[in-house]
């Protein structure tokens, strides 16, 4: 653990997070933020992965210490910003996500408040550690591969699923209910695909419902896939639901919530260092990661150990 220097911070903020939430009550955020910290300049999204550009442009200003508005879709962009920029080292950065999101996952695993004078406070007593992040290279479309990091969950198949056509029907004002309407819909719209996935000397083939890749154990506003994830251990905690009745899975249901998803017979866990997953068949595997479409397999999952500088509760 280590402290916050003195410094003044830099906000990146989505006002379009927690389904209009952050555009809402703006100006009491902004207010309670500048009377608590030293706060030097706020910028707001304005498409996605602007967050990514802001987090350059204000480490090319001087900000070593970088908070976010928003929720994990948020988070994820701006960690991805602080990975990506090579203008100082990624663990020079000082991170804070305020949680004003749909799911607020990742802020779930620490126990980040969602409350801001309780927020405010967590900042000022400045106690931060080192969190591992993934690396995953893709396939984007057919001509373009890419490369991501995540700080949370990323899923294939029905995760991936789930995600890109939630996308394609983004509702500004969705809440968790809504979402969760989603996840039951696309639940009885969804074919399982085989897939191979590949580690130390091990290869696996199935139909698999879902493969999880975790650094952290909640997503989808609250589900443990992973459960067994240790944010700092240099691990990625992978899970593997097998083929899965779709009455199978509304009858796993409460494993989803309750951390037991290990004990159900058609569920494998591990945690390895890295990964390839591949289509094993000709339906495309999909790819997401933090709630963010990606594209598809092959998907090849690496750890960077220590790479992101967080706030945390003392």
């Amino acid at each position: 653990m280590t402290t916050i220097h003195s410094g003044q911070w830099g906000i990146i903020a989505n006002l379009t997070a927690g389904g209009g939430a952050v555009k809402k009550h703006w100006p009491a955020i902004e207010a309670a933020l500048k009377a608590g910290l030293p706060v030097a300049q706020v910028w707001f999204t304005e498409y996605p992965k602007h967050a990514i550009e802001l987090v350059e442009k204000a480490v090319e200003a001087g900000y070593r210490h970088l908070i976010a508005v928003g929720g994990d879709g948020t988070n994820h962009e701006v960690a991805n910003g602080i990975l990506m920029q090579q203008i100082v080292a990624p663990q020079q950065i000082t991170y804070a996500l305020l949680p004003v999101g749909t799911g607020n996952d990742w802020a779930r695993m620490y126990g980040i408040p969602g409350a801001v004078k309780s927020w405010v406070e967590m900042v000022q007593a400045g106690k931060t550690c080192f969190q591992d992040v993934g690396k995953v290279a893709y396939r984007e479309n057919q001509d373009r591969d890419g490369e991501r990091y995540f700080v949370n969950v990323a899923g294939m198949a029905y995760d991936a699923f789930v995600v890109q056509y939630a996308e394609s029907r983004r509702n500004p004002r969705a809440g968790r209910f809504y979402y969760l309407l989603m996840i039951l819909w696309c639940l009885f719209r969804y074919r399982h695909v085989k897939s191979a996935v590949q580690f130390a000397d091990t290869r696996v083939e199935d139909y698999y419902y879902t493969i999880n890749i975790g650094i952290c154990r909640y997503s989808g506003g609250g589900i443990q896939m992973t459960p067994h994830a240790v944010p700092d251990d240099g691990l990625l905690a992978l899970t593997l639901a097998g083929c899965i009745s779709k009455l199978g899975v509304l009858l796993a249901t409460p494993r989803f919530y309750n951390g037991t998803i290990q004990e159900h017979p058609k569920v494998t866990t591990y945690q390895v260092p890295a990964l390839l997953v591949e289509a094993a068949g000709a339906a495309p595997v999909l790819l997401e990661a933090d709630g963010e479409f990606l594209g598809q397999a092959p998907a090849k999952f690496s750890v960077v150990a220590g790479a992101l500088r967080i706030v945390v509760p003392s």
